[in-house]
């Protein structure tokens, strides 16, 4: 499956990539503030319900319910001592949700949650430590390639390729998050992140989560100039506004998404899908624009 996915990718099929993991398992029942990794011991079923929800919508790649299943992450959630356990579960997980179909498993690997020194106490050996065994316990858990997202810190980002590396040669992609809009919060620009990202060995270099469809577009865009590898393009349904009983509201609709998929392809992003807010039913409007280019 591994091969399957640079073949794919190489044939120029657009793939499509899953929604939201944990705004959705909020809705889902998951306590504001619990870490979705807890449900990958505590609620397995609500995770695998959850993965096929999205492949259901036309899902061809889903994303394990790691994001924070780095050992310096978990924590936070005092989960560390059970890593490997998590990580390599939440694989199972997302292969049992495929049930036979040729959905690939991308193995999430969000930040540490620590700043790099100077900035913060984390060392750069440790940082790519960290990576190292979580891309480890992915790989030994089966996933078909791993998926290091939401950076925002070139250094980090850089430690987490240099750690997936030292274990795997599993397809690679790097995604970060321009959550300023036209930078990350560390003040990384997109086309930035392309140059640098090419020279390494990743695979697709991507963008994901962020503010607003507009903001993700135009870095997008600037990345597309910069690059010639394929890009993955996984944006919120825009920022959340709260509700009268305090649950996270997100105003962009499903046929919003939709539309905006065109655009994330007439620019040139071979994986798309979206990130914090997009439900099942936004999916299925992304899925159905790269339906529209598979059979134009």
């Amino acid at each position: 499956m591994s091969q399957s996915f640079l073949d794919r990718l190489r044939s120029g099929e657009i793939l499509v990539s899953d929604g939201a993991t944990g705004t959705n398992l909020q809705a889902r029942g998951l306590m504001r503030g619990m870490a979705s990794e807890q449900w990958v011991l505590d609620n397995p079923e609500a995770i695998v319900r959850l993965h096929r929800d999205f492949i259901e919508a036309g899902s061809n790649i889903v994303l394990t319910s790691t994001f924070g299943g780095t050992a310096l992450r978990l924590e936070h959630n005092d989960l560390h001592v059970r890593a490997a356990e998590i990580n390599r579960r939440a694989v199972e997980l997302a292969r049992r949700a495929s049930g036979g179909r040729p959905v690939l498993v991308a193995g999430s690997m969000g930040p540490t949650g620590h700043l790099l020194e100077p900035l913060g106490p984390l060392t750069r050996g440790d940082a790519v430590k960290a990576y190292a065994d979580q891309a480890r316990w992915l790989a030994e858990g089966g996933a078909d390639l791993l998926l290091i997202e939401t950076q925002f810190d070139l250094a980090e980002a850089a430690a987490a390729v240099e750690g997936a590396r030292l274990v795997t040669r599993l397809p690679l992609i790097c995604s970060f998050s321009f959550d300023m809009g036209r930078h990350t919060m560390m003040g990384v620009q997109p086309a930035q992140v392309a140059r640098e990202f090419t020279a390494l060995d990743v695979d697709v270099i991507g963008v994901n989560c962020g503010r607003s469809l507009d903001e993700n577009l135009e870095a997008l865009k600037a990345m597309r100039t910069a690059t010639d590898k394929p890009i993955w393009m996984k944006p919120n349904a825009g920022l959340p506004r709260m509700g009268d009983d305090d649950a996270a509201i997100y105003d962009v609709t499903p046929a919003m998404m939709g539309e905006a998929a065109i655009q994330w392809r007439a620019v040139g992003a071979q994986v798309i899908g979206g990130c914090c807010g997009t439900t099942p039913e936004h999916l299925r409007a992304i899925a159905r624009t790269a339906q529209a280019a598979r059979v134009a």
